[in-house]
C-alpha cells in the first residue's frame, strides 16, 4: 500500500510555492520521493521552501515567473520541463486576491486577477500536459477554493476564478483522462494564509468562521500535504475530475 504512495522518480512543479499552502504542498511531494520545482514571483522567493527540502533530504530548484505575464508563463514552463527532463506532477497554487465591492471592483484589477489565477493554471496545464499526454502519464492538481461552491462577498473576480478553476479541471480530465493524465482540484477550506488575513483580523468575522467548521479549528498548511500526495501518486490513478475539498467539514454543514 505505501508504494502507490510513492512518488520517487517523480518530477514535480508547485507553483506559488514561496509560503503557505504552496509550501506545504512542495514540501510534502519531496518527502514522498518527488523532485520539486519550486515557482513564485520574485527571485530567491522559495529559499525558505528549498530549504526545508534540502535539510529533509531532497531535491528542490527554483523557478520565477509572474503569473500575470503570459510570456513568463510559457518560460516558467519549459525552465520546469528542463530542469530535470519532463514533469510528471503540475499543482496551480499560484494565485492573487483583490477585496473591493463589485459595483466598484476596477477593471484593471478583474483582469489581473482572472489573467493569474486562471490564464496562467490553463497555459501551463496546456504546456505541461502535452509532455504528460505523451508520455501517456501524469497528474495535474488545480487548487479550487471553497468560492468555487459559493459566491463570496466582495472578491467577484477571485470567485469566477475560482468556479472556472473547478470547470477547467473537469473539462481537461474529460479529454485527457484516456490518456492515463488525471486531472483534479483541491478546494482548501478556511486556511491560515495571506490570503486571509484580513479575515482572521476581523474579531467578528474570524469568528463566524471558527465556528461554522465542524473540526474547530482554522486550516494549517500542513492539512493539505496528504490530499496532494494522494492526488499526485498512483493511489488516484482512478480518481479524475474531482474537486476534493479539504476543508475541516465547511461543507457538510
Amino acid at each position: 500500500m505505501q508504494a502507490s504512495f510513492s512518488l520517487q522518480g517523480k518530477k514535480a512543479l508547485v507553483t506559488g510555492a514561496s509560503r503557505g499552502l504552496g509550501q506545504a504542498m512542495a514540501v510534502a511531494l519531496s518527502k514522498a520521493g518527488a523532485q520539486v520545482v519550486c515557482a513564485s514571483s520574485r527571485a530567491k522567493g522559495c529559499e525558505q521552501t528549498l530549504s526545508i527540502i534540502r535539510a529533509a533530504g531532497g531535491e528542490g530548484k527554483e523557478a520565477v515567473a509572474d503569473l500575470s505575464d503570459s510570456a513568463a508563463v510559457e518560460k516558467l514552463a519549459q525552465q520546469a520541463q528542463g530542469a530535470w527532463g519532463g514533469i510528471d506532477i503540475l499543482i496551480n497554487n499560484g494565485g492573487t486576491i483583490f477585496r473591493s465591492p463589485a459595483i466598484d471592483y476596477p477593471m484593471q484589477e478583474w483582469r489581473r486577477v482572472l489573467q493569474v489565477n486562471l490564464d496562467a493554471a490553463f497555459a501551463l496545464c496546456q504546456t505541461v500536459g502535452r509532455g504528460m499526454l505523451q508520455r501517456q502519464q501524469g497528474k495535474i492538481i488545480n487548487i479550487a477554493s471553497m468560492l468555487s461552491f459559493s459566491g463570496g462577498m466582495t472578491v467577484p473576480a477571485y470567485t469566477a476564478s475560482k468556479h472556472a478553476i473547478a470547470g477547467l479541471t473537469k473539462a481537461l480530465a474529460n479529454e485527457w483522462g484516456q490518456h492515463n493524465v488525471q486531472v483534479n482540484a483541491i478546494a482548501p477550506g478556511y486556511f491560515k494564509t495571506d490570503n486571509t488575513a484580513a479575515l482572521q483580523q476581523d474579531k467578528v468575522r474570524n469568528e463566524e468562521i471558527r465556528s461554522r467548521i465542524p473540526a474547530g479549528r482554522w486550516g494549517e498548511p500542513e492539512d493539505l500535504a496528504g490530499a496532494a500526495v494522494f492526488l499526485a501518486s498512483p493511489a488516484s490513478d482512478y480518481v479524475n475530475g474531482h474537486i476534493l475539498a479539504v476543508d475541516g467539514g465547511w461543507l457538510a454543514r
